[in-house]
């Protein structure tokens, strides 16, 4: 059973802590491994001291096979080693590569603009980190004072000069530590600055392209560039300074081994065998301390990207996995509603409240900044409110969990955005398509006969964001995705922006033909034309209800002249005017 999941426990935490079977193994395996590393000092040792002295070829064939056999079983110990690590590195993208995904959307939600690019880049590095040499040397680190006891035990001064090329390793090593941290954070940040920046750009295109504004946006993206490469490059010069100093020290320390154990094989100490052979320890002892300081730019870099992951997954949907809930009927209840976009302290909703039932077609109407599409993504979950609730079939829709409510709603949004995919899989939200609902869902929008008209009909790829349809073509293939599996609660904020005559006539007949089987519909709209399917009207000013009711009476109270009691603003009443004649 992995870890109990806490509220500061992230998914990636958790995915490491379900590894740990795997930790202990490599750690084992690591341990044999660099014991089986003695063979080559032994058997030179063996050599030199033995079978040169006695001349005999049957000691040095029973040797060399005792070596070549210690040898493949290090090899093999240090494949399976390998392969537990890709293992591991491949749960841990299974567990928590699609909650990486579903993150970055809840953030991009909540305005917290994460670039999906970078996390999924960051999500590609641990794992390769995790899989390569950088993590191995953690695991022979340790195994360094087992070398440094085999020195000592041939002899205690050959020991300290092997000891003493150690701790000067170490210590360049918690230079680079201290002297790195800092910078790499910095050009991290600068990185993470600049790839945002031009994310946003991408999707900005076509504008950047129409009124000339490349040299600006090319002038601040090199802004977080430059700063992102000073870091790096302050860092790295650092890095590459303590890794030329190791590279230097390496040989000195191997140059002074070899002289003081020349010393004592002069001395008659030891032997030249055991000189050769504690040389050779003293490279193995200190080969994962060097493999560090080599690797400590990634190091560096992926506890970053660590910290960044954790606090990105600390934050995901962690509700837990409830009992499945029958298909709501689409029964609305808003309750004291109070919000305010993600990143914006004022409220732009107030108190608001209102019941529908099903079958209900509710018109939301008022002037430019009134709340219309904050309440429309209240109504459909995307949006977390301050205080109050939205309730579909007395169910919280914030503490109802997305995957288990989306089949039940449908939802247009005002920015329509489509995938990059078939017409089919766009209609079915990217699922395996339904052909029966696929089809349905088509015709109640009255996008059938557009459809067959495309190139490959519902085959047709529309590219990324629906590039090669027109916009009106993208709204009507969005609404038959709202549609799509009869959902019990659909919101459409400005559904007929983009339709002509004919769109907007499949409109009202696709809203119809929803209230007919008992679903509820909230309309945004400024285009007043199509609020004349409404049964009732609510009006926002200024983020609170200013009227709600039956559309008559919505219609005769804000028609009536104005007086103290009546602050219809001018704009909604000329609105309801256009109703009546509509």
């Amino acid at each position: 059973m992995g870890p109990k999941k806490t509220a500061l426990t992230s998914q990636l935490q958790i995915a490491l802590g379900e590894s740990r079977k795997i930790f202990i193994l490599v750690g084992i395996f690591s341990f044999v491994i660099n014991l089986l590393m003695l063979t080559g000092p032994l058997y030179m040792l063996q050599i030199y001291d033995r079978v040169l002295t006695s001349a005999s070829l049957e000691t040095l064939v029973t040797l060399t096979v005792l070596a070549a056999g210690l040898l493949l079983g290090q090899a093999f110990l240090e494949f399976v080693r390998n392969q537990l690590l890709l293992r591991m590195s491949a749960r841990l993208d299974e567990r928590v590569g699609t909650s990486v995904m579903e993150a970055i959307v809840a953030h991009n939600l909540a305005k917290e603009g994460r670039s999906a690019g970078q996390s999924l880049r960051d999500l590609e590095t641990l794992k390769g980190f995790l899989s390569g040499p950088g993590l191995v040397a953690f695991f022979d680190a340790p195994w360094t004072p087992l070398f440094m006891a085999a020195i000592f035990f041939i002899h205690p001064l050959l020991g300290f000069v092997a000891l003493a090329g150690a701790l000067a390793l170490f210590t360049l090593t918690a230079i680079g530590e201290f002297a790195t941290r800092r910078k790499y954070s910095e050009a991290s940040a600068h990185a993470q600055a600049a790839y945002g920046f031009a994310d946003a750009s991408l999707s900005n295109a076509e504008a950047i392209e129409a009124m000339g504004m490349m040299p600006n946006v090319l002038k601040r993206w090199r802004q977080h560039h430059r700063a992102m490469l000073i870091s790096s490059a302050k860092a790295t010069g650092v890095a590459s300074g303590l890794t030329a100093a190791a590279k230097f020290l390496r040989p000195v320390l191997q140059i002074a081994m070899l002289g003081v154990g020349a010393w004592l094989v002069i001395r008659q100490e030891i032997t030249p065998g055991v000189m050769i052979a504690s040389s050779i320890i003293m490279g193995r002892a200190l080969a994962p301390v060097e493999a560090l300081i080599g690797q400590w730019r990634n190091v560096v870099s992926v506890r970053g990207i660590y910290a960044r992951l954790t606090e990105l997954l600390s934050g995901a949907d962690n509700r837990a996995e409830a009992m499945s809930l029958p298909r709501p009927q689409g029964r609305i209840s808003v309750e004291n509603l109070i919000a305010a976009p993600p990143g914006q302290a004022k409220a732009t909703i107030q108190n608001v409240s209102f019941t529908l039932e099903p079958g209900e077609v509710v018109g939301v109407i008022g002037p430019s900044g009134a709340g219309k599409s904050t309440l429309a993504r209240l109504l459909i979950g995307a949006w977390k409110p301050a205080a109050g609730q939205v309730r579909l079939d007395g169910i919280n829709v914030a503490k109802w969990k997305a995957s288990e409510r989306g089949p039940y709603t449908g939802y247009l949004p005002q920015g329509v955005e489509l995938f990059e995919g078939a017409v089919a899989e766009n209609i079915a939200r990217m699922g395996v398509p339904d052909p029966e609902l696929v089809l349905r869902a088509a015709a109640e929008a009255g996008a059938h006969d557009m459809i067959l008209r495309l190139s490959e009909g519902y085959e047709t790829r529309i590219g990324a964001h629906g590039r090669v349809l027109s916009a009106g073509q993208r709204q009507r293939i969005a609404l038959a995705r709202a549609l799509y599996g009869d959902p019990a609660f659909i919101v459409l904020d400005e559904p007929n922006a983009n339709l002509d005559q004919e769109g907007e006539n499949a409109l009202r007949r696709a809203i119809q033909t929803v209230k007919n089987r008992g679903g509820t519909v909230v309309l945004i709209a400024h285009h007043t034309s199509i609020l004349g399917v409404c049964d009732k009207l609510l009006v926002l000013q200024n983020g609170r209800v200013e009227a709600f009711g039956p559309r008559d009476q919505v219609l005769a109270h804000l028609t009536r002249p104005a007086t103290k009691e009546s602050v219809a603003d001018k704009a909604a009443v000329r609105m309801i005017r256009a109703v009546e004649k509509s």
